[in-house]
């Protein structure tokens, strides 16, 4: 009876989409349909209708997604145990239907790119990478962070790491995941930290990929804390009086831009906003500093292990503080409970996050994390991550 219906509903919904006489991709199909000889115009329908069978019942799963998500929510707010019985256990469900011939698809893309064209349709701007960050600093508060050796950077990194009781095993492992054991300081996603080819997919820079609303509310929480330290450092008789007006000078740029991020209010909406000005790139920047950056970095890492330390988790493993990066600390947490081991990734990613990530798809909890682990152990055999490791042992050794 269900499937009868659903067959139904779905003959329906193809002969509303090619009766729409509206703009959008019903009528381009429509209009696409019109060029096509007798045969091809055959198969492009049956395509368009698996389609539309598969998108139907992709959207029933998600909702069945929602809606144990609300449910989960609604034991939390009364006080109750959420259960394995409370999360999603399957997978949505794959397309199986027909594809177009080579030749036909490539005919579909380029009518349907050729129709954004006609009606005006602004192409995606660009993600924003190094040269912006640093053109924005330059601006916005005359900022030019101070560029130093990358195997001077990573030591930087790992006497932080250290001071704060990060191992190297849990900084590097992560490290070994986000840049592929290769990334530099400098290196934004997208952007191969060797060959320097390829375009920003996001603005996720650095060993600990930082987006800008990362950098900017970190700064909020830590940045008078780096202040005081470069304060200390200016009038440390340590260093020569060249280095010191330096780190006066650098004192005052960050607090402009302390200023700024606590300009808008602490919350992520509103540094995710902030991130897409200036103003918010600009910031960015300190995360290529040879002093700050560190700081920044590792700060950030910390805040997740301590974070896991007072929901009862010490001793994370790099995977486990992987996931707090990848999936949110406080969704992560909730992925290492009993409860969720065995829980479908779709619980706790959103729907286009889900599918943008090829190592969340088709995994439960406890598989993502030994996927995670298995990604490491691969990219801990290059360069940059052996190097990274060397840092480690150098700066244990200073301690």
């Amino acid at each position: 009876m269900f499937r009868r219906r659903l067959g139904t509903i779905v003959m329906l919904a193809i002969a509303a989409i090619w009766s729409l006489p509206s703009p959008g991709v019903a009528r381009t199909s429509q209009d696409f349909a019109r060029t096509l000889s007798e045969a091809d115009r055959a198969a492009f329908e049956e395509y368009l209708s698996a389609k539309a069978t598969h998108d139907f019942k992709s959207d029933a799963y998600w909702r069945g997604v929602s809606d144990k998500k609300a449910q989960r929510k609604g034991k939390r707010g009364r006080g109750e145990a959420v259960a394995a019985k409370d999360y999603v256990t399957s997978f949505p469900p794959k397309y199986d239907g027909p594809e177009l011939s080579a030749a036909l698809a490539k005919r579909w893309q380029a009518f349907q790119e050729e129709d954004d064209k006609k009606k005006d349709r602004e192409p995606p701007k660009p993600k924003p990478g190094i040269a912006e960050f640093l053109s924005y600093a330059e601006t916005e508060y005359g900022f030019r962070p101070e560029r130093i050796p990358e195997r001077e950077f990573k030591l930087r990194y790992a006497r932080e790491a250290l001071k704060l009781g990060l191992t190297g095993d849990q900084v590097v492992r992560v490290y070994a995941l986000e840049t592929s054991g290769l990334g530099t300081a400098d290196m934004v996603s997208g952007i191969h930290p060797i060959k320097k080819t390829g375009t920003p997919i996001s603005t996720a820079i650095g060993y600990a990929q930082l987006l800008v609303a990362n950098t900017t509310d970190e700064l909020v929480k830590h940045g008078p804390k780096f202040l005081a330290r470069l304060q200390a450092m200016a009038t440390d008789r340590n260093y020569d009086p060249e280095r010191r007006r330096a780190l006066a000078v650098k004192h005052d740029k960050l607090a402009a831009m302390l200023k700024a991020a606590k300009s808008i209010p602490h919350r992520w909406d509103q540094h995710v906003a902030f991130a897409r000005t200036q103003r918010g790139m600009g910031i960015h920047a300190i995360n290529l500093d040879g002093d700050i950056g560190p700081w920044l970095q590792v700060v950030k890492l910390y805040g997740l292990k301590e974070m896991a330390e007072k929901a009862g988790m010490p001793n994370l493993t790099g995977a486990e503080i992987e996931l707090m990066n990848l999936a949110g600390p406080g969704t992560a947490l909730e992925m290492m409970r009993p409860a969720a081991k065995n829980a479908a990734t779709t619980n706790f990613f959103e729907r286009s996050a889900y599918f943008r990530n090829t190592i969340v798809r088709d995994k439960t909890s406890a598989e993502l994390l030994v996927a995670l682990d298995k990604r490491m152990d691969q990219n801990l055999v290059n360069s940059g991550a052996i190097e990274f490791y060397e840092t480690f042992r150098e700066a244990s050794v200073g301690r």
